[in-house]
C-alpha cells in the first residue's frame, strides 16, 4: 500500500479517534435523560409532540409494549410510504413527471427504508419524485436510524436496572434521538456537502448543450439533504442510481472523507456512550476495540486485495474495473468495508466488480451480524448481544454462572440470544438456496458459477441484515426478488429487536450481583479478544460453506 493509500486510512482513523469521544459522551447525556444545551428550545417543541401523540412522557414502558409501539410505528411507516409511492404521480413535486411506483416495487422500497436496509431495485433519478425522496424517503433515514439507537439504549437499560419492570419509553426515545442528535448533525453535513458542490435543488432537470452541440438534461434534486443523513444514520439509500460514486452525490476527495466518516462516527461513539451509560467507562472500550478490530482489518483486507488487481490480468496493477478514477481502488476498499461494516450499504464502487477476494470483504462483513462497528444502534445491541454470548461460553470455561454487568447469564437469556443469533443466517441461506433452485430467479444472475452464487447470496445476506448495498449483476427488479427480498428485510429488522427487548425485560428483573474474586473482568483486552474471537468462530461455522462455494471458489478458479 503508498504512502498516500496509508494516508487515506489514517485520516479516517484520526478523525474518528478525535469526534467519536465527544460525540459519545453527548449521546450519553442525551440517551439517559439528562439536561442538554438546547433545552430551552427543544423542551417545549417535544412536548409538543407528545401532546399531539397523546404520549405520556412520563410513564415507562414494559419491553413488550415498548416492542408493540416500536411494531406499530413501523408498521405505520411502511403503509405510508407504500401509498405515497403508489400516488406520487398525482402529487407535487413532481418535476420530471414520474407516475406511480409498481405495486411489488413499492412494497420492496418502502420495507427496505423502513427497516434502514435501503435496498434499492431503482434507478432514483428516473423512478422517485422529490417529494416521495424528501417527505418518504429521507424521513425514514431519520425515524429508522432512531428506531435503532432506541433499541439499544432499551437494552443497556435492561443491564442497568435492578429489579424493574420497564426498560424506557419507544416514543420519549425516538424523538430524542432524532430532534437531539440526527437533525442537528445531518443539517450541519448537508450545508458542508453543498458547500462542496453537493446538488441541493427542488427545480427539475436543466436542459443544456454539451461541447458536441447535442442537447442533455441533467438531473437535479435535493440531494445534499437526503445525503447527509443517508450516510449519518447508516442508511445507505441514494438519490441517484450510482449512489455515492455520483459526482453529486460525492464530488471530492474530501466529500468522499466525510461522507466514509459519518458512516461510523455514530455506531463507534454508541460504544463508548455505553461505557458511560452503564458507569464504567471500560466496557464501553472493550466493545469498541472489538468493533474497531474487526472493521480495521476488513478495510486492510479490501485495500489490499483491490490494490492487488487481477492475476489473470495485470497482477501489478490495481483492479479499476467498476471504480471512480476519482476514488481509485484503495479508497474503493476501504468504503467498501465501512459501508457493509456498517449497516449503511451506500458506494462507490460496483462490489460486483471487485476481485473475488475483495468482494469476499464486503460479503464477510455483512454476515458478521453488522458488529463492525454495525448500523446505528444496531451495531450496539448486535455486538451486546455476542457480549452474552461471549460470558456464558467463558462461564462454561471456567465452571461459573455467567454475568454481564452484574447481571446472571441463565437459560432464559441464552435461548433469546441463539434465537437471534439464528434468524438472519436461516433468512439469508433459506432464501438464496431457494431462489438457486428456481428458474424464474436464476434468470435475474448475471454470471453464471461461483460468482452468481454470491450476487444470490450477497443480495439475501444485505436484505436480512439491513445493509442494503448489492452485487450489482443480480437483476433484482423482479416480483420474486422484490417479495422475498422484502420480506427477508421486515423479519430481519424486527424479530431481532423483538428479541432484544425480550432480553432487556428479562435482564431488567434482576438484581445485580456484587463483584468478587471470581469475577470474569469484562472491561478488559483479555474481554474483547476473546469477543472477537467468539463473533469470528460463529460467523465461521454458520457460514463458510456458502463463502467456500462462492468467492473462494472463485478465486481459487482463476
Amino acid at each position: 500500500m503508498s504512502g498516500a493509500n496509508g494516508l487515506q486510512l489514517l485520516a479516517l482513523v484520526g478523525a474518528l479517534f478525535v469526534t467519536a469521544p465527544v460525540l459519545g459522551a453527548y449521546l450519553a447525556r442525551v440517551l439517559d435523560g439528562r439536561g442538554l444545551p438546547g433545552d430551552r428550545l427543544m423542551l417545549p417543541l417535544e412536548r409538543s409532540l407528545y401532546r399531539l401523540a397523546g404520549v405520556d412522557p412520563e410513564r415507562e414502558q414494559p419491553w413488550n409494549v415498548y416492542a408493540w409501539s416500536l411494531l406499530s410505528f413501523s408498521a405505520v411507516s411502511v403503509v405510508g410510504l407504500y401509498l405515497l409511492e403508489r400516488a406520487q404521480g398525482t402529487l407535487p413535486l413532481n418535476p420530471t413527471g414520474v407516475g406511480g411506483v409498481p405495486p411489488a416495487l413499492a412494497f420492496n422500497t418502502a420495507a427496505s427504508f423502513v427497516t434502514n436496509t435501503n435496498w434499492q431495485n431503482y434507478a432514483g433519478e428516473s423512478t422517485m419524485s422529490h417529494l416521495t425522496q424528501m417527505a418518504g424517503l429521507t424521513v425514514q433515514n431519520f425515524v429508522s436510524a432512531a428506531v435503532g439507537i432506541a433499541v439499544a439504549v432499551a437494552l443497556v437499560r435492561g443491564l442497568t436496572r435492578r429489579r424493574a419492570t420497564t426498560i424506557g419509553n419507544f416514543w420519549v426515545d425516538l424523538t430524542r434521538v432524532t430532534t437531539r442528535v440526527l437533525l442537528p448533525i445531518a443539517a450541519a453535513m448537508a450545508l458542508a456537502l453543498a458547500s462542496q458542490g453537493v446538488v441541493q435543488s427542488l427545480r427539475g432537470p436543466a436542459d443544456v448543450r454539451t461541447v458536441e452541440g447535442t442537447a442533455q438534461a441533467i438531473y437535479r434534486a435535493p440531494i445534499a439533504s437526503q445525503e447527509a443523513i443517508k450516510e449519518l444514520g447508516t442508511n445507505g439509500g441514494g438519490v441517484a442510481n450510482a449512489n455515492s460514486a455520483h459526482p453529486f452525490e460525492n464530488p471530492t476527495a474530501f466529500t468522499n472523507l466525510v461522507e466514509n466518516w459519518a458512516l461510523l462516527v455514530v455506531p463507534f461513539a454508541l460504544a463508548l456512550a455505553f461505557g458511560r451509560l452503564v458507569g464504567d467507562r471500560r466496557q464501553g472500550l472493550a466493545l469498541f476495540a472489538a468493533m474497531f478490530t474487526l472493521w480495521l482489518a476488513s478495510a486492510g483486507l479490501a485495500m489490499h486485495f483491490e490494490l492487488g488487481g487481477n492475476p489473470r490480468i495485470d497482477a501489478a496493477a490495481p483492479n479499476l474495473e467498476g471504480k471512480e478514477v476519482r476514488f481509485g481502488a484503495a479508497a474503493s476498499g476501504l468504503f467498501a468495508a465501512s459501508t457493509t461494516g456498517t449497516s449503511a450499504g451506500a458506494v462507490i464502487s460496483a462490489h460486483d466488480s471487485f476481485t473475488p477476494l475483495g468482494g469476499a470483504v464486503p460479503l464477510a462483513n455483512m454476515m458478521l451480524g453488522e458488529v463492525s462497528p454495525g448500523g446505528v444502534g444496531a451495531g450496539l445491541y448486535g455486538i451486546l448481544i455476542f457480549a452474552l454470548l461471549t460470558v456464558f461460553i467463558a462461564g462454561l470455561m471456567v465452571g461459573r454462572t455467567p454475568e454481564y454487568l452484574g447481571k446472571k447469564i441463565q437459560a432464559a437469556e441464552m435461548k433469546l440470544v441463539v434465537l437471534y443469533l439464528l434468524v438472519v443466517p436461516a433468512l439469508t441461506l433459506g432464501f438464496a438456496s431457494v431462489s438457486v433452485l428456481l428458474d424464474s430467479a436464476k434468470a435475474s444472475i448475471l454470471n453464471p458459477g461461483a460468482h452468481g452464487l454470491s450476487e444470490v447470496v450477497y443480495a439475501f445476506t444485505s436484505a436480512a441484515n439491513n445493509n442494503g448495498s448489492a452485487f450489482g449483476g443480480l437483476g433484482g427488479d423482479t416480483d420474486w426478488f422484490n417479495t422475498t427480498l422484502g420480506l427477508a428485510m421486515l423479519a430481519g429488522r424486527f424479530l431481532p429487536i423483538v428479541l432484544v427487548l425480550a432480553i432487556a425485560g428479562s435482564l431488567a428483573r434482576k438484581q445485580q450481583t456484587p463483584v468478587t474474586a471470581g469475577t470474569f473482568p469484562t472491561g478488559t483486552p483479555l474481554f474483547a479478544a476473546l469477543l472477537v474471537c467468539v463473533i469470528l468462530i460463529m460467523v465461521g461455522l454458520t457460514y463458510f460453506p456458502v463463502v467456500a462455494l462462492g468467492p473462494l471458489l472463485e478465486y481459487l478458479s482463476l
